[in-house]
Parts: structure tokens; sequence; C-alpha cells
């Protein structure tokens, strides 16, 4: 068997979506017709696509608030956290930037508390403010 060939013929057959899409039959797929109920995603491509969002959260926190490089373990941890939640919503956490900028961190802790995301994930966002406030996890 020609596996290049027949690679070549799949992906022309199935095509490619970067975004989930129902098949003909109303399975959800992705990719190159990859089932996303049977047989689902494999422990290692889930951690492949793990390590991809993280490195997008990584940018995407460190591009959003200024001096994130000088800011503790810690405090950059919260912020990836968050930017892992929320993707580009974290742009709208203007009065936490705000106060992160500042180096206030008692206030951009009650911001983070102050949000929507807090009143969907209470107990993430309450260990997220604890530790933006303490500089530790508890």
């Amino acid at each position: 068997m020609n596996t290049e060939r027949l690679k070549l013929i799949l992906k022309a057959e199935e095509g490619l979506r970067l975004t989930v899409y129902d098949d003909s039959v109303g399975v959800p797929t992705i990719g190159h017709g990859r089932n996303l109920q049977d047989p689902g995603i494999s422990e290692a491509e889930a951690d492949l696509l793990f390590e991809n969002d993280l490195a997008g959260a990584i940018a995407r926190a460190s591009k959003l608030f200024v001096g994130f490089a000088e800011l503790s373990d810690v405090r950059q941890e919260v912020l990836v956290n968050m930017a892992f939640n929320l993707g580009g919503r974290l742009a709208r956490f203007t009065n936490t930037r705000e106060a992160v900028e500042l180096k206030d961190f008692d206030r951009a802790a009650d911001e983070i508390l102050d949000s929507k995301a807090a009143r969907q994930l209470p107990s993430r966002y309450e260990r997220l403010s604890e530790a933006m406030r303490g500089d530790a996890w508890t």
C-alpha cells in the first residue's frame, strides 16, 4: 500500500475544516473527517491540543499585560489561567489590567472577582483572586 498516496486521496475526499461541523449524518467532526464521537480523541491528542492552547494563552496574557515578564510566577500563572479560560475575552478586563500594571494587586484581585466569569466559575475565580492578592497558590 502506498500510504502517502492514500493520505493525499483521503485528504482530498474529506477536505479540511478547522472548526467542528456536523458531517453528512449529523456527527460532530473536525479536521480531515475526524469523528468526535467515535473514536473521539486520544489522550495524546488532547495533550497536544492543551499544549497549543497553553502557548496561545501565554502569548495572549503577555501581550495584554504591560510588564507581564516582571510579574512573579504566581501572578503570571493567574493571568495565563484567565487567558486560557477566557480566550480573547480577557481583553475586556480593563480594570484588572490597569490594576496589574499599577502593581495594585489587591485591586486586581477584587476586579477578578467582579466579573461575569467569576459568577460563572466562582471556585476557580476565587482561587485566582486569592493567588493574585497573596502571590501564592493555596
